[in-house]
């Protein structure tokens, strides 16, 4: 695996080292080992799964939040997804930053994110499958989120939105006091 920095602070876009013969191709998607050596968290009690029918479907913006902050690895398995990251964490240089990542079947790419950040996807393609680490268990009561479309991060979504969930449209704007333990 090759760890790349992003342009916001902890979180890493990861290029899986495939290995091809004439089985086809091979790589690893996780080791603990290299994820400890880059400073990176390496406990994680679930993996996750969602699929979107159709293009254009958003979910996000949320996260948990302490004492249930989770890293996640996201990954996607079938199709394309644009994947956007919002670091809210108030002492961070990169504070109310945003960037967008393109996640496809054929690159194989995985986006680290730490703690700390609000986290959602749009599809690019019918039938997209994404798969997720998380570090903590799901905590209903630690949920929180923002709208995908605050004008506090001005995130430029790649397609119309076609599909959003009634929880995820009532999210309110960006206010970091909704956002403390």
């Amino acid at each position: 695996m090759l760890f790349h920095k992003t342009d916001l602070l902890g979180a890493f876009l990861i290029k899986l080292e495939a290995r091809g013969d004439e089985r086809g191709m091979f790589a690893r998607t996780f080791c603990i080992n290299e994820f400890a050596a880059h400073g990176l968290e390496t406990r994680f009690v679930n993996q996750n799964m969602s699929v979107s029918a159709e293009q254009g479907t958003l979910r996000g913006m949320h996260c948990q939040i302490e004492p249930s902050a989770e890293v996640k690895v996201i990954r996607c398995v079938r199709g394309a997804i644009f994947d956007v990251i919002v670091d809210i964490r108030p002492d961070s240089p990169t504070y109310l930053k945003w960037q967008g990542f393109e996640l496809t079947e054929q690159n194989k790419d995985q986006l680290y994110i730490p703690k700390g950040f609000l986290h959602g996807f749009q599809t690019l393609l019918n039938d997209t499958e994404v798969s997720y680490l998380v570090s903590e268990f799901y905590a209903p009561e630690a949920e929180r989120g923002a709208r995908h479309d605050d004008p506090a991060f001005g995130i430029e979504w790649p397609v119309p939105v076609t599909v959003l969930s009634d929880k995820d449209a009532s999210w309110a704007d960006y206010k970091a006091s909704a956002f403390k333990a």
